[in-house]
């Protein structure tokens, strides 16, 4: 998780490594496909139904139509979503915007996930659903996740976490000190 108060970097930081903020000096090297998973889902949601859009991405990669239906219903299965598929987007709940975004990442097979603030819109029981259904596709398939929040009671599901401050990692590491820190700093400020 990436941990920092407003201002701090942390949506800047994700826009840079997900490629779609170029940086002004340093260097980002990123080894494998990256999925990139905004705040709001209905700014990358664009096809009209639940299948279409998790296929969406794949259209790059020139590949057989039998292997895009197969990513589509793997991904689809692995956000349990499966049944939704001819469903329209616009029929979904914020909730189940989210994880359409998140199978859209898996069905490009990408091994870094970069998610944006993915429960800041949603109700409380949709938040802690998202959080473990985050962390139980990091587990089960193998690929990172770094998860932007503001909510401290996400980083019960984290690994691991970084602290930013005006764009500088200030810790990291082990989420209870930081997550510490971070309530030091805004009951002070």
């Amino acid at each position: 998780m990436l941990l920092g108060s407003n201002g701090s970097g942390k949506s800047t930081l994700l826009r840079l490594l997900a490629g779609l903020l170029q940086s002004k000096s340093g260097e980002i090297q990123l080894q494998g496909r990256v999925g990139f998973v905004f705040q709001n889902p209905d700014h990358q949601l664009v096809m009209p139904t639940v299948g279409a859009d998790v296929a969406f991405g794949l259209v790059e990669d020139k590949l057989p139509w039998i292997e895009v239906k197969q990513r589509v219903e793997d991904a689809l299965t692995a956000v349990k979503l499966l049944e939704l598929q001819r469903r329209p987007i616009y029929a979904l709940s914020g909730g189940q915007k989210q994880r359409i975004a998140i199978a859209g990442a898996l069905a490009r097979h990408c091994q870094v996930l970069l998610l944006d603030e993915p429960t800041a819109l949603l109700d409380p029981d949709s938040q802690n659903d998202l959080v473990i259904e985050v962390q139980r596709l990091v587990k089960t398939r193998g690929i990172t996740a770094l998860w932007v929040t503001h909510r401290l009671e996400e980083l019960n599901y984290s690994d691991g976490a970084f602290l930013l401050e005006n764009g500088q990692v200030v810790g990291q590491g082990d989420p209870e000190p930081l997550k510490r820190r971070l309530m030091q700093k805004e009951l002070k400020g």
